[in-house]
């Protein structure tokens, strides 16, 4: 899945920025899936303490299929496998994850899926100009959680031919694949009140950011305003030690910026050349996690000086704006290929699953057709589904009808017998009694009760490391 490729011309005018969003749209037909992995990485021997990224980085093998090894602000382990069709990409993940947890294994360390750090504070081990920017923008107490705390599953899937009923249902099938798949229902050792509070943390960011794009007739159209109305997070500039990424503290947009433009004679800056993107594939929540002063205090470095700073004085280019829109995290974002980022992370026997699922449901058309008439009921639920996860009674049902079309589906898509018993073990275990995931750690951590806490949570989280080990694929 290549990237979008973008100059340092100046823009003047929303229609450049239409020109833009319809290139996120262009990506071409196919029916590729793309894996993203995030996990958080504990010590066997101190759970409850923080792992050195490098430590990780140290333990970790050459991986035998391809991904591309990255780490978050927090220190949590990210793998990008190659593009492909459903039985080769699940393949090529589930090798690098087996290598990748045998060897920090052998290191003392463990890989574990959860959407959400359920015991320890958020603390920024990355130092990137980037991340020193994310965090003054975003500041406490949810910027240090989604930088330092958080972890999903990524599915990424081509556009297809008709790359408007892709972006429909990646975004009507949301809030029953939240509620499937919900794993994050503890913080600092209790309950944070939702069954995905990684989805909570997520909206309560910046909703110019992070809401669902509205769904309208032209997604092109729907992207641009989105862009458009995104408060600008940072500018590029360069001074004599090399890049700077200087957050901007005004609340400005990107529309703001053009209007502004075009208001005042432009002043030249220095602005950084584009990088080429990676080549892989609000809804008011209400009360949402509430960290204690640890949590959110030890993430995010003092604001810098100039955090509150505007834009600058010249008007954006189109650098600028392929920047800002890595920057904006909608739960499904189109790239030229859709990126479905809703998903929490899972148990290493659960994600391909959770990926298996999403890409049948999106790309079938049979199984689109049969899961959408039983989830558009719940379009626009994302704050129930977070909540509430398969424990409500109409999401549960909607869960099963979209498992039972995901599984028709899977053998259509090449998937593996041993794919789709795994799939078949997960509805078993959580959709047909109206459990999600996010109730094993609720149940291991000792938790009865919502103002329930863990009497020993470093037990508890031993206990559960013990129990994470995967999914051999050719079992």
């Amino acid at each position: 899945m290549n990237g979008l490729v973008t100059g340092e011309t100046s823009i003047r005018d929303a229609a450049e920025v239409e020109d833009f969003a319809r290139r996120c749209f262009g990506g071409g037909p196919g029916d590729r899936l793309g894996i993203e992995l995030e996990f958080l990485v504990f010590d066997l021997g101190s759970p409850a303490r923080q792992v050195p990224l490098d430590r990780v980085a140290a333990a970790l093998p050459p991986l035998p299929g391809g991904s591309r090894v990255t780490f978050e602000p927090g220190g949590q382990l990210e793998l990008s496998g190659p593009a492909g069709p459903l039985p080769e990409a699940v393949a090529r993940v589930a090798a690098d994850v087996d290598a990748a947890r045998g060897a920090l294994r052998e290191a003392g360390l463990a890989l574990a899926g959860a959407g959400l750090d359920p015991v320890r504070p958020a603390r920024r081990q990355l130092r990137l100009p980037r991340y020193d920017a994310m965090a003054a923008f975003f500041g406490s107490p949810y910027g240090p959680l989604m930088m330092c705390s958080t972890a999903s599953v990524q599915v990424n899937v081509d556009l297809g031919e008709r790359p408007e009923a892709r972006w429909e249902r990646a975004h009507l099938l949301g809030p029953v694949l939240t509620a499937a798949f919900a794993n994050s229902p503890l913080l600092e050792g209790g309950p944070c009140g939702w069954m995905s509070g990684r989805q909570v943390v997520w909206e309560r960011l910046d909703p110019t950011r992070t809401a669902p794009v509205p769904l309208r007739g032209d997604p092109v159209a729907a992207w641009r305003d989105y862009l458009l109305d995104a408060r600008v997070m940072l500018v590029r500039e360069e001074d004599g030690d090399g890049e700077r990424c200087r957050p901007v503290g005004d609340g400005s947009s990107l529309r703001d910026w053009l209007a502004a433009s075009r208001a005042a004679p432009a002043r030249p800056a220095s602005v950084v050349p584009p990088r080429p993107a990676p080549g892989s594939p609000g809804p008011s929540y209400g009360s949402p996690p509430r960290p204690t002063a640890s949590a959110a205090s030890p993430a995010s470095s003092p604001a810098p000086s100039y955090a509150g700073r505007g834009l600058p004085a010249r008007p954006p280019t189109l650098a600028d704006l392929a920047y800002h829109a890595t920057t904006v995290f909608p739960p499904v974002r189109p790239r030229g290929w859709l990126e479905i980022r809703y998903l929490d992370a899972q148990h290493p026997a659960w994600w391909p699953v959770c990926a298996a699922v999403t890409h049948a449901l999106v790309t079938d058309d049979q199984a689109a057709d049969a899961a959408l008439a039983a989830a558009e009921p719940y379009a626009g639920s994302w704050a129930r589904a977070a909540r509430h996860g398969l424990a409500d009674p109409g999401l549960r049902a909607a869960a099963d009808a979209c498992f039972r079309a995901a599984l028709a589906a899977l053998p259509r898509l090449g998937a593996p017998p041993a794919l789709v018993r795994r799939t078949e073990a997960f509805a078993d275990r959580y959709v047909t009694p109206g459990r999600s995931p996010a109730e094993d750690l609720l149940d291991l951590f000792g938790v009865t009760a919502p103002a329930g806490r863990a009497a020993e949570p470093e037990r508890s989280l031993a206990a559960w490391l013990a129990g994470e080990e995967g999914w051999t694929y050719a079992a």
